[in-house]
C-alpha cells in the first residue's frame, strides 16, 4: 500500500508529556529494557508493560528458555525484529514467531505459556531482538476464556514511500486496520525511517507514545536517541523526524482504561482479590489441572511464584 500522509507542523517540546529511560531487568539468559510501567508513567493507552529484549547473540546450543509461567487479565503482544523462537501455552498452541509476524495471547481468566529457542535454531549460532508488550483487558473482558492468535508478516498492513515504511501490528491508524482482535480502540506499529524522513502520529487516539529502537528522532528541535520512550500530550498534531542515521520506532497508544489496574508479577487485574486468587492457584499447583495447565509438551518445569 502506498503512503499519503498529512504531515502536521508546529509541534513544541511542551507537546511531550513524559520521556522514559527504560530500566534493565534480568530475565535469565539476557537483560531486557523495560519502559513500562515507569515511575512517572504507568501506561500508554491500554499498554501497561513494554519490554525491549536483545540484541543478544547465542552460540551453538544456546538460546532463550522462558519456562512456563502464568498470566491473567491481559493480552501479551510478541513481536520479533531479529531471530525466532517457539510459543507454547495451556490451550495446546505451538507456534513459531519470526520477524514481521505477531503473536497475540489473551490470558483472560488464566493461561500459562513458555517461550523457547527450538533445537533446530540451537543447531547454529543465532541472534534475538524483539519486544513484548502487555495490553490490559477491559474490566468486562478480564474473565473471558483464554485465546491465541498468530498473524504472519504478510497479513499485517504495510505502508511505504517517502523514505518510510510502517507495519501496523495491532489496532487502527494511518487509514489502515490490522487483523488482530482487539478490545480497545488502539494502535501499535513498527516504523522504519530513512534519514530526515517524517512520520505523523495518529491524532484520533487519546494516548500516544513512541519508543526509539535504533537511530534517533527529532521533535520540535529536540533529539531523542535509541532507548527512549516519549509520551505525547493528547490531541496535539505531531510529526517525528528521523535523525542523520535514520530511525526505527515502535509507535503505540489508544484509549485510556476506565479505571486503575493492579500489576503483580505476571498478573494484571482491576481487582486485587483476583490477583490473590491467581497467586494462590499457581502456588498450590492449579497449574497441573486447571486454568493454569502447563503447556502440553512443555510441562516438566515451571517458574515458581516469587
Amino acid at each position: 500500500m502506498s503512503w499519503n500522509p498529512t504531515l502536521p507542523t508546529g509541534a513544541t517540546p511542551d507537546d511531550i508529556e513524559t520521556v522514559i529511560v527504560p530500566r534493565s531487568r534480568d530475565i535469565g539468559p539476557f537483560e531486557v529494557r523495560r519502559a513500562l510501567p515507569a515511575a512517572g508513567r504507568r501506561l500508554v493507552g491500554p499498554f501497561v508493560f513494554f519490554d525491549h529484549f536483545g540484541p543478544v547473540e547465542f552460540v551453538t546450543g544456546e538460546g532463550m528458555d522462558l519456562q512456563p509461567h502464568p498470566h491473567i487479565g491481559l493480552g501479551t503482544v510478541t513481536y520479533v525484529v531479529e531471530g525466532e523462537f517457539e510459543h507454547r501455552d495451556s490451550l495446546g498452541t505451538r507456534q513459531m514467531i519470526r520477524p514481521g509476524a505477531v503473536n497475540w495471547m489473551v490470558a483472560g481468566s488464566g493461561i500459562a505459556h513458555s517461550e523457547r529457542t527450538t533445537p533446530q535454531t540451537r543447531a547454529a549460532p543465532s541472534s534475538l531482538l524483539g519486544l513484548q508488550t502487555w495490553v490490559a483487558l477491559p474490566e468486562d473482558e478480564e474473565d473471558r476464556d483464554a485465546s491465541f492468535e498468530h498473524h504472519g508478516e504478510g497479513a499485517l498492513p504495510v505502508l511505504e514511500g517517502e523514505g518510510k515504511s510502517l507495519r501496523l501490528i495491532m489496532g487502527r491508524g494511518w487509514g489502515e486496520r490490522a487483523p488482530v482482535t482487539t478490545f480497545h480502540d488502539m494502535f501499535y506499529a513498527d516504523v522504519t525511517l530513512e534519514a530526515g524522513a517524517k512520520i505523523p502520529l495518529p491524532d484520533e487516539h487519546e494516548d500516544r507514545g513512541a519508543y526509539v529502537l535504533s537511530g534517533s528522532i527529532a521533535v520540535a528541535g529536540e533529539v531523542y536517541e535509541a532507548g527512549r520512550m516519549m509520551v505525547f500530550r493528547p490531541g496535539d498534531a505531531m510529526t517525528l523526524t528521523a535523525g542523520p542515521q535514520g530511525a526505527r520506532l515502535m509507535l503505540l497508544g489508544g484509549e485510556t482504561l476506565n479505571g486503575p489496574r493492579h500489576i503483580w508479577w505476571n498478573f494484571v487485574s482491576s481487582s486485587k482479590d483476583k490477583i490473590e486468587e491467581a497467586k494462590m492457584a499457581w502456588a498450590t499447583g492449579a497449574w497441573a489441572k486447571d486454568k493454569f495447565r502447563l503447556p502440553p509438551g512443555d510441562d516438566e518445569e515451571f517458574v515458581p511464584l516469587p
